[in-house]
């Protein structure tokens, strides 16, 4: 691009209208240094990383703040490329081959164009600084806005539990939670990205915090014509106490002891309707009910945060019914269109079995502001983002891991199929398992030790428990004997009692803040507890000794970080949850609210690195933060509920996940924790009958995950355990089950390109087909792969659903029945309970196998290249040795593949790359076409064989 060019086109902009001032610009190291005339920012330093890459750091200015930090997301990013700075019509510009950075020397503010000249990000208003302080010392909120009235589609943001899939108009709040994990970064139908460099609690969207409603501006609540809600308190169904109150809030557990005296349960210790000893306890029911009357015209947002049962209704509509377990309750949001004056009547009803409860609201905003890519973050030294450019939105995601971190390959076996349970109490069960899988002939790789195989009393020991567990090592044996892994649960949990706690401390690496809580846990008769601190060089490197010693030399193969949010103690204010978790190393917890599950991934990472230097780590965590990916890890959603909901929002939670950069996802089948209906003895037929229909459905979403992984709690989720022998439901989980294994070669080649070509696997419909604006913010399909589009089934007894078919032009085929559907249409699909919607795209080449019930079972197994006729396309099938690190030095084996749909040929390449030990020297390959109506959801079947020697050949159709 020549600069003069895109000059004229800023000529005509508003910010080029502002005079150029004395303001004053240093240049420095890969870019400059402003100090504007006027605005919030004394200084503004923007800089080029690679070839179009920007990092903007503004100081506020007259507010006190800690000096400047090294990027825990970005610790290393890249030089600057070639660049060039020039000064005229009162902005600096700093030219580089992929993006320009202008900045306005009178304001300080930022814009952001393609090399074309097209502007991409641009701030829209001055940032807002606040001053503030952590742990005594002064620091600054931070607050900007970008690009306001924009109608882009924005995704990523980590992993959220609203059935969202473009964020554009909606506010997320960006703080570790067991379900939900804050990244951050943002990709734009723009096709750049926006890492905002801070590990704060930070909200997207709207800058200010939800209030209770009763306490919110702008919405008043009246009942029986005083201020606030009519709360009614029944037990048994009647009535016990009936009173007036400001708001609704029993949201920590502090808030418990406003619960009213005679409205109190007779035994307290209810869980999910029993108490400890199993007797029936007193039925408590909540209704709320009031006016709220709105001051202001718009969309007004609402959540409820509740546990066990809830429904919502405004002016008589059901608007929310959910359920969630008591100790873990989460946020359900609700839009209510409202006029200013026009009053609405809100109803709550609530099965409270010592829940948690709590209305909030917020104000609706302007659409422009409405309509905008703004972050704000609670505690910050600068503003500080990163502005990544990219040619489509895999190019940015490229970009982040240029500047994050590579995505590092996954071993091979962790795309198989994992067993789990919650939880596995003794070497025998889990043998078992695994045992009967081998026997049944049911494809598995991977079998799950969760927690407590350590006595009560002694967690973070790492001690197994001898009467359960007496010989650690030779169940690892068994398993490896087995032809499968094991993976354990390892938490940055220690009871104070522990000599891993005593070692940790001293070297100041324990958090004492839940200790001084006096914060018991939940096993036994509860224990005080706490956290190490991965902020600590040293607490990290004796965090991991501590499990080499005791653990890793038994041979377990991987690592399952639970509660890394970190969750020292559920349900306590954000204050409290403050205190438990720091002060850390690195500074106040408050500033490093959100980081913590990336510096506790590093533990495990340069610890396996160090013990095992060229087996590839793998690190299962709950939580993650920019930058996760360069630890080898996959993050999972954590503890959601069984319910159909809770199914339909993994779709957009995975696919957005992905989009924020991490490419290994996946979700406990079936949800982690159970409807009580579906946990007592003997259900109702009916009940079963829903469980059964709702995991069936999950284990198929699952087969089509990064990772396919079965757990939760009781009922017991195996295979064997969950669906009858010889019932439908059975069937079809085996036959998905062995799916998983036939489409190996295809996965796996997803896998290495995550790292190879910075790929994703669960794609959003966006990433391929950006003008399709239905494919922007559908949430219920995404993409595996570039070749399968996915229409999961999140409704119960739901035999055929609505599918949308992206792109214009393109042609989609059935993988059941090979019935073709046009792109840009939409249709009405068969979905029997046993099989979920499935499509694949004309052109792609699917590579399969055969059935197998490990994946390192047949290496030398003949590969079958299916293509779907009725347009070009293009494959590079990869192959490695599948444990070793030896693929970062090109031990691998890529197999070129393209295919001429004009005639019917199909072209394989020379062979790419240097080859790994145990490689094949040759292989048989197949080829299978398929033409609309036929398909290889049963058999794979082929056309033609032939061997490939790594030599380029062409094979064409038999019939062309």
């Amino acid at each position: 691009m020549k600069f003069l060019k895109l000059s004229a086109l800023l000529a005509g902009s508003a910010l080029c209208s502002v005079p150029a001032l004395a303001a004053s610009v240093e240049k420095v190291d890969g870019g400059v240094v402003v100090t504007p005339d006027s605005g919030p920012s004394d200084k503004v330093s923007v800089t080029l990383h690679g070839d179009g890459i920007f990092h903007v750091v503004a100081h506020a200015k007259g507010l006190k703040a800690p000096a400047a930090n090294a990027s825990l997301m970005a610790p290393n990013p890249p030089k600057a490329g070639a660049f060039t700075v020039s000064d005229q019509n009162g902005y600096v510009y700093i030219s580089a081959a992929k993006a320009v950075a202008a900045i306005d020397k009178a304001s300080g503010q930022v814009r952001f164009y393609d090399a074309k000249g097209q502007e991409l990000l641009a701030e829209s208003a001055p940032t807002a600084f606040t001053q503030t302080s952590a742990d005594g010392k002064p620091y600054v909120t931070v607050s900007q806005q970008f690009n306001r009235g924009t109608d882009e589609g924005l995704y990523g943001l980590g992993q959220h539990q609203q059935a969202v899939m473009d964020f554009n108009g909606k506010d997320v709040e960006l703080a570790q939670h067991n379900m939900d994990i804050g990244t951050p970064f943002v990709v734009s139908t723009k096709n750049y990205g926006l890492l905002w460099d801070n590990e704060s609690i930070t909200r997207f969207g709207n800058p200010m915090p939800y209030k209770l409603v009763g306490e919110a501006d702008g919405l008043k609540v009246t009942s029986d014509g005083k201020p606030g809600f009519k709360a009614q308190y029944f037990l048994d169904g009647k009535l016990a106490v009936e009173q007036t109150e400001a708001s609704i809030d029993y949201q920590y557990i502090e808030d418990q002891a406003k619960w009213p005296e005679a409205a109190k349960a007779k035994t307290e210790a209810a869980t999910e309707g029993q108490n400890t000893a199993g007797n029936a306890v007193q039925t408590q029911t909540v209704v709320w009910t009031g006016t709220v009357h709105p001051d202001k015209t718009g969309v007004q947002q609402f959540q409820l945060y509740g546990s066990s049962y809830f429904k919502v209704y405004v002016d008589g509509k059901l608007v929310l019914d959910r359920w969630r377990q008591n100790w873990n309750p989460w946020y359900a949001d609700f839009e209510v269109p409202m006029t200013a004056g026009k009053p609405a009547e809100i109803r709550i009803e609530w099965e409270p079995n010592a829940g948690y409860m709590a209305l909030l609201h917020k104000d609706p905003m302007p659409e422009a502001d409405r309509h905008s890519v703004w972050f704000t973050s609670e505690v910050a030294r600068d503003k500080d983002y990163w502005f990544i450019p990219g040619k489509d939105m895999d190019g940015v995601i490229a970009g982040y891991r240029q500047l994050t971190g590579k995505s590092e390959m996954m071993p091979k076996w962790v795309y198989g199929f994992w067993q789990s349970r919650q939880r596995y109490e003794d070497t025998d069960q889990l043998l078992d398992v695994l045992h009967t899988y081998r026997q049944l002939n049911y494809p598995i790789d991977n079998i799950v030790l969760d927690w407590r195989y350590w006595k009560d009393d002694a967690w973070g020991s790492h001690d197994f428990d001898e009467t359960r567990f007496p010989d650690p090592k030779a169940m690892v044996d068994d398993v490896h004997k087995n032809n499968a892994e094991i993976m354990i649960s390892v938490w940055p949990k220690f009871y104070p009692t522990t000599d891993n706690y005593k070692e940790l401390d001293a070297a100041g690496a324990m958090y004492h803040g839940n200790v001084e809580q006096g914060n018991k846990d939940w096993v036994g008769v509860g224990y005080l507890n706490s956290f190490y601190d991965p902020y600590s060089p040293k607490g990290r490197e004796i965090f991991w000794d501590q499990i080499e010693k005791k653990i890793a030399v038994k041979g377990f193969d991987a690592w399952w970080a639970d509660a890394s949010e970190p969750d020292l103690h559920s349900n306590l204010s954000i204050e409290k949850r403050i205190d438990t978790m720091g002060p850390t190393a690195a500074g106040p917890a408050a500033e490093f609210f959100n980081s913590y599950p990336l510096m506790n991934a590093q533990s495990f990472y340069d610890g396996w690195r160090s013990y095992k230097p060229n087996v590839r780590p793998f690190l299962l965590t709950r939580s993650g933060f920019a930058g996760l990916q360069r630890y080898s890890s996959a993050v999972w959603s954590g503890d959601v509920a069984t319910r159909w909901y809770d199914l339909e929002a993994q779709i957009s939670a995975g696919v957005n996940t992905a989009m924020s950069g991490f490419a290994n996802w996946t979700h406990d089948i079936g949800g982690f924790s159970v409807e009580p209906r579906w946990t007592v003895e003997n259900p109702t037929p009916e009940d079963l009958a829903e469980w059964q229909e709702l995991n069936l459905r999950w284990f198929q979403f699952g087969a089509f995950s990064s990772l396919f992984r079965s757990h939760g709690e009781y009922p017991y989720r195996e295979i064997f355990e969950i669906a009858p022998e010889g019932s439908d439901m059975r069937a079809s989980m085996v036959w998905y089950d062995k799916l998983r294994y036939r489409l190996m070669p295809y996965i796996y080649t997803l896998g290495a390109d995550t790292y190879m070509k910075d790929g994703s696997i669960m794609r959003g419909m966006v990433m391929d087909f950006p003008n399709d604006a239905k494919a922007r913010k559908i949430n219920d399909q995404f993409l595996f792969g570039k070749a399968f589009l996915v229409a999961p089934v999140a409704e119960y007894q739901a035999h055929e659903r609505d599918v949308w078919f992206p792109g214009q032009g393109v042609t989609w085929y059935d993988f059941e029945s090979g019935k073709t559907y046009q792109g840009g249409t939409s249709a009405t699909v068969p979905a029997p309970a046993e099989r979920m919607p499935l499509f694949v795209r004309a052109g792609s080449i699917v590579p399969m196998g055969p059935v197998i019930q490990y994946v390192d079972e047949k290496p030398e197994a003949p590969v079958t290249l299916v293509i779907y006729t009725g347009a070009d396309g293009s494959f590079s099938l990869y192959n490695d040795d599948g444990r070793t690190e030896s693929y970062k030095t090109g031990a691998y084996e890529r197999m070129p593949i393209a295919y001429d749909d004009a005639t019917g040929t199909v072209s394989i390449g020379a062979r790419e790359g240097k080859g790994y030990e145990g490689m094949p020297k040759s292989r048989k390959v197949r080829i299978k076409w398929i033409a609309p109506g036929q398909s290889v959801a049963e058999e794979t079947g082929f056309d033609v064989e032939t061997t490939w020697t790594g030599k380029a050949l062409q094979v064409k159709h038999p019939q062309r």
